[in-house]
This record gives structure tokens, C-alpha cells and sequence, in this order.
């Protein structure tokens, strides 16, 4: 299966269906942190590359409740509406089947609500930080390892300039579990 991960520099979805046997790729901006099969360019330029699954993680900066605070200042300026315009063009991608995340935000409002909710605590990591999922053709994912711990520790990471960074990584257990359970879908 051709698997496209969006939005993705640490590699860690791709390397998850790689090891299954699928021919993946992530794309970002950003070089990949693992070596591996990697655009760094415009998502765009290569999204119509017969995909047969698609998995987004667009930038939440502009659309997450987190930074609601400067939302007036980014709807003024347009930061918000490019973040939303972003998002609609993963959901409307033309790819049999799309997963896009983000973390609780106004797409619930704009678009509609997630089909599903999951924090790492599902899949094997004592933390919470409520991820979004948004599908089409896909179905829920399955907790794979539900552990105790919950707090949110990759929330009250110390300022600096990888915080994002920090805080943007898919846990690997998440990552599995999507390789797992969506890389059998055809």
C-alpha cells in the first residue's frame, strides 16, 4: 500500500508502515529526523501521486482552543483562515482513505466534530493530550495498551525553541497502531 504521511518530519508513522511492509513516505517543510523516504518540499506538490492512504498532521498553531487567546489577532491578520484552508485541503484530498489529526480545536465547530478522540494513555504512554482524528474510509482506532499515569506532561514541556517540535511528535504507540490496524485496509 502507498501511504502518504503529511506533515510529518520525525518519521515516526512512516518508519510504523515501512516496518509493515508498506512503501511510505512522509513529507514536511522540515528535513526528516529518522533517514527514510522523505519529501521536504510542498505536500501539494506530490498529494496526487496515487496515495492509497493519507495520514495529516496539519499545523495546529492557528486552530487549536490552546491559543485562543490570539485568536482575534489571527483572524484579523488571516493566520487562521490559511490554517483552516489548510486543514479542508487534507479532508478534500482525493485519496481513497484519510486520516487528518489535530488536537482539540475551532475545526470541530467549522467542520464538524471528530470521528474519534484518542490520548496517548490508549496506547501504551501515562500521559494525556487529547488528539482529534478526522476520517474518511477509515475506522476508529483501537486502544492497543490502556496504562495508568495520566498527565500532561508533554503539555508542560519548558519553553524553548523545540517545544513545538516536542510537542507536535506522534507517540510511537499511536503510530503502530495506525500502521497495524489501518495498514490492512485494501
Amino acid at each position: 500500500m502507498r501511504v502518504l504521511i503529511a506533515c510529518e518530519f520525525s518519521g515516526r508513522v512512516r518508519d510504523a508502515f515501512i516496518s509493515r511492509g508498506h512503501d511510505a513516505m512522509s513529507c514536511d517543510l522540515l528535513p526528516t529526523e529518522q533517514p527514510g523516504p522523505h519529501y521536504q518540499g510542498d505536500v501539494f506538490d506530490i498529494i496526487n501521486d496515487e496515495w492509497d492512504i493519507m495520514i495529516a498532521h496539519p499545523p495546529c498553531t492557528h486552530l487549536a482552543v490552546s491559543g485562543a487567546r490570539h485568536f482575534a489577532a489571527k483572524r484579523a491578520d488571516g493566520r487562521q483562515q490559511q490554517g483552516i484552508d489548510l486543514f479542508m485541503r487534507f479532508i478534500n484530498a482525493s485519496i481513497p482513505r484519510i486520516a487528518v489529526e489535530n488536537p482539540i480545536g475551532i475545526m470541530s465547530t467549522l467542520y464538524r466534530k471528530p470521528d474519534q478522540i484518542i490520548q496517548p494513555w490508549q496506547f501504551g504512554y501515562g500521559e494525556t493530550k487529547a488528539t482529534c482524528l478526522w476520517f474518511k474510509n477509515l475506522p476508529l482506532l483501537k486502544p492497543t495498551n490502556i496504562v495508568s499515569g495520566r498527565e500532561p506532561k508533554v503539555h508542560h514541556c519548558p519553553p524553548g525553541p523545540d517545544r513545538w517540535k516536542i510537542r507536535s511528535r506522534t507517540f510511537q504507540g499511536i503510530a503502530d497502531a495506525m500502521a497495524e490496524q489501518w495498514g490492512g485496509q485494501l
